[in-house]
């Protein structure tokens, strides 16, 4: 496996692959009750996140008193 170096390409796998990723962690949530945090920080320093309240809260507090995150956007 290697980078793709066309950045047309990258950005387009990139947001297929988090949409599939999302939805594995909701699914597994789902059915085995679970608490999920999924947070995908791209190389532009956007953050994506997925998880339950409790847990995405949690963990966007410890990044944002841990690092200077510039954006951040939740996708659900």
């Amino acid at each position: 496996m290697k980078r793709i170096d066309n950045t047309t390409a990258r950005q387009v796998t990139f947001s297929e692959r988090r949409k599939c990723i999302f939805k594995k962690a909701l699914e597994l949530s789902t059915l085995c009750e679970a608490e999920i945090a999924l947070i995908v920080f791209r190389a532009t320093r956007k953050l994506f996140d997925y998880g339950s309240p409790r847990s995405i809260v949690f963990c966007l507090l410890f990044f944002a008193f841990n690092h200077s995150l510039v954006q951040v956007r939740s996708i659900k």
